[in-house]
């Protein structure tokens, strides 16, 4: 399965090979043009000689994660994060580390043996470490090495009322939207990219848009979703199983409201559920698109993802299949003319 592939393979920021790799087995195709530029953004473009606004869909191929930047003498591995990640998330953890995938685990301190003043407070990154069960620290660094890189160990599973749980659905769900899109044929001047680095300062992104200097850009994102048991109104800036969401504001956008009103009109066109992204902070790559040469208009659609930048993040799945509506219609619509800027 598609979303199995892409959410469990390794892909932290600066560290894409893999998933890049995955990818671009997934859309090699006659009708796909594909290639990367020099941070390791991969195309995949068709139509390039067509007439017609250029369009830019977006999605980020990468994670968050962790490197390794010490080894103790005992063999336990000290780090860091790449990306925003609460420590309070990580106690006891498995995950696996470098191209070898080492398994490992994140501890600390038991709590038997903090004070009582310990326990009052969130652990720090400096109280934390991974085990590799290595004996000492030459043994450690037999198998691991400074500078290697480290993510979650969960699998992709599917539960409940048509959800799934897995480590990266930001933004491997978008990454499987684009993945989806380009496996079609298009009558459109259509450029994919899957981005790097959008977790550590939207870069990937911020590259390819002033590369492609397109005309419309869509980001495919994963996003916030705090629809948990009292969790008040204002705070739930999305909600799972009602649909993709769309951004009237973020932290550091403020896209178009032409192209946001022409993107729900088809969505209520084609009876596809949505919702609005109600956020103030955080943003995305649309973010870094919009500010490109002369500016891009466009936007963003988002699936709601619980426990985001987690080891186990939740989808709807049928919030996945309405993104996947919802961008198809949208595509058909300026291929057929429907949108004027």
């Amino acid at each position: 399965m598609l979303l199995k592939k892409l959410t469990e393979a390794m892909g932290p920021s600066g560290y894409e090979n893999e998933i890049r790799n995955v990818i671009r087995s997934e859309v090699t195709l006659s009708h796909n043009h594909i290639f990367t530029d020099v941070l390791g953004n991969l195309f995949v473009q068709q139509n390039q000689d067509t007439q017609g606004p250029h369009i830019m869909i977006d999605a980020h191929m990468d994670e968050i994660g962790l490197m390794i930047v010490h080894v103790e003498e005992n063999g336990l591995l000290r780090f860091r994060p790449i990306g925003g990640i609460d420590p309070r998330v990580l106690v006891s953890k498995p995950v696996v580390i470098g191209d070898s995938k080492h398994f490992g685990v994140i501890g600390s301190k038991p709590i038997h043996l903090q004070k009582p003043e310990e326990r009052r407070q969130p652990l720090g990154w400096y109280q934390l470490y991974i085990d590799i069960g290595a004996s000492s620290k030459e043994d450690a660094l037999s198998v691991v090495q400074p500078g290697d890189v480290a993510v979650f160990a969960t699998t992709y599973g599917e539960m409940g009322e048509r959800a799934a749980k897995a480590k990266s659905f930001d933004d491997r769900v978008g990454c499987a939207l684009l993945v989806e899109t380009m496996q079609k044929e298009w009558q459109l001047r259509l450029s994919g990219v899957f981005a790097v680095q959008e977790e550590v300062g939207l870069r990937g992104a911020t590259a390819a848009a002033y590369r492609l200097k397109p005309d419309i850009a869509i980001a495919l994102e994963g996003t916030v979703c705090f629809d948990v048991v009292d969790a008040p109104a204002h705070n739930q800036a999305t909600q799972l199983g009602k649909g993709p969401a769309l951004t009237l504001q973020d932290g550091l956008t403020l896209p178009d409201r032409r192209f946001t009103e022409f993107m729900i009109a088809t969505a209520e066109k084609y009876n596809i559920p949505w919702q609005y992204r109600r956020v103030k902070g955080g943003s995305n790559d649309y973010g870094a698109i919009q500010k490109a040469r002369e500016g891009v208009i466009g936007g963003a659609i988002s699936v709601p993802v619980r426990y985001i930048h987690a080891p186990a993040q939740i989808i709807s799945l049928e919030d996945y299949q309405a993104a996947l509506q919802l961008l198809t219609a949208i595509l058909t619509e300026i291929q057929e003319g429907r949108w004027h800027s």
